[in-house]
């Protein structure tokens, strides 16, 4: 991307982010973004309810006390594994989850550098406070991406981009193997 952006002119002025998870994650721009493809509704803040812990949250969209949209995010092997047995069971009722092994996302990943002197906690949040402090923007209103999408992928919503960047769930087959994992 970085040298696609060159090509069409030269870096962005200014370092942007997306809506998002402190580690990067996607679940508060996919949110906004079906809320107002799909209903409508433009949603300026996010407020997520915990469960059992921080790092196991959800977030609902509603209109008229209906449940619209229904999002969670799972961060950490403990999460996940109560995520697929919900959803083993039939209980998870979620239309999207973002999950990440590490616990609090990546930023808390086994990559990071440990610093000196600081808790791990003071040292999170100190780089929590760092990634939210670029300007966030919505990646579809940038001017780069829209050049991006014009040039090399035929428009906005077509043949080549749905190929090339989007995905869709499709089941597959269960192996009858000895090596199936069992959560």
């Amino acid at each position: 991307w970085c040298r696609a952006l060159r090509r069409l002119g030269g870096a962005a002025a200014e370092l942007s982010t997306h809506r998002g998870g402190g580690s990067g994650g996607f679940l508060e721009h996919i949110l906004a973004h079906a809320a107002r493809e799909l209903f409508g509704i433009h949603v300026g803040s996010i407020h997520y309810k915990p469960l059992k812990n921080k790092d196991f949250q959800e977030v609902t969209l509603e209109r008229d006390g209906e449940v619209l949209l229904h999002f969670a995010l799972a961060y950490g092997f403990r999460n996940i594994q109560n995520l697929v047995q919900k959803l083993k069971r039939g209980k998870c009722p979620y239309h999207y989850v973002e999950v990440m092994a590490c616990p609090s996302g990546c930023l808390n990943g086994g990559g990071q550098i440990k610093l000196e002197g600081e808790s791990s906690k003071e040292e999170l949040q100190q780089v929590e406070r760092l990634y939210e402090s670029p300007r966030a923007e919505i990646p579809e209103e940038n001017q780069a991406v829209r050049e991006l999408y014009e040039r090399w992928l035929g428009g906005w919503g077509s043949e080549r981009a749905r190929e090339v960047l989007h995905t869709q769930y499709h089941a597959l087959e269960r192996a009858n193997s000895a090596l199936n994992i069992k959560w």
